[in-house]
């Protein structure tokens, strides 16, 4: 059985699919299989629902060490295939997610994730300091190189199958692997620090990444408060207090 998403376009269709094709191809977390693309409907496979077990979850947290540590050419690049800017954010209201090349994390973080959003949310003074540190390289050394990230890693985008987890509806680019792992924090994924453990395992964390967690989780707070508004703003505006 299948079944079918309809996306915001045809181009959005597209990004989806680089996304989950570029994941897939990096042999680590399982993605959810696209049978087909028509027009701006996404033909995916039908997946059943189970409740995930500790196992299950330590078995995620190797794959996803594993689909990071498969690379991305540079920072803030997309999939291989992809050419232009993706997309974030939900179908009805579908915003630009900027790709560019970086040599350094910091930089792209400030110019492509955080300044956009910071500035379409009414906050860029409020980001001025944490975008000259970043800009700097103030937490590059936590990086040693572009993860393959899933870019959208909040719980709801892992699926829990009698199989275990399967990645669903990524925004897809090389970048920080810390986001990542941010992002399944930000809603509460289900035995989190099984996974964070599993994760460690096969790819250390760098030092203090406790602390750099609301940094990592800043681009998806931001998001919201573009597109929500409420709560997410002043959200927003403690993380860049935080490290201002």
């Amino acid at each position: 059985m299948s079944f079918v998403k309809h996306a915001a376009s045809p181009r959005a269709a597209s990004w989806e699919a680089a996304g989950l094709e570029w994941l897939r191809a990096a042999d680590g977390a399982p993605v959810v299989d696209v049978e087909s693309i028509d027009g701006s409907d996404l033909v995916l496979q039908r997946l059943s629902a189970a409740s995930p077990s500790s196992a299950d979850a330590e078995d995620f947290g190797r794959a996803l060490a594993a689909t990071h540590t498969a690379g991305a050419t540079a920072y803030g690049v997309g999939p291989d295939t992809w050419d232009g800017d993706g997309y974030q954010g939900p179908a009805d209201d579908l915003l630009s997610l900027p790709l560019a090349s970086y040599d350094s994390w910091g930089a792209m973080y400030a110019e492509l994730r955080v300044a956009p959003l910071a500035d379409r949310a009414g906050l860029s003074s409020a980001a001025a300091p944490l975008l000259t540190r970043l800009r700097d390289g103030e937490f590059d050394e936590s990086c040693a190189a572009p993860a393959r990230l899933h870019g959208d890693l909040w719980a709801g985008n892992v699926l829990w199958t009698p199989d275990g987890a399967v990645l669903i509806d990524p925004a897809a680019h090389g970048g920080h692997p810390e986001s990542d792992l941010a992002a399944l924090a930000l809603f509460g994924a289900p035995h989190l620090e099984r996974i964070l453990a599993a994760y460690n395992e096969v790819a250390p964390l760098h030092d203090g990444w406790r602390d750099r967690v609301p940094l990592m989780q800043l681009h998806l707070v931001l998001l919201h408060a573009v597109l929500f508004g409420g709560g997410y703003v002043e959200q927003s505006r403690q993380i860049l207090r935080r490290y201002a």
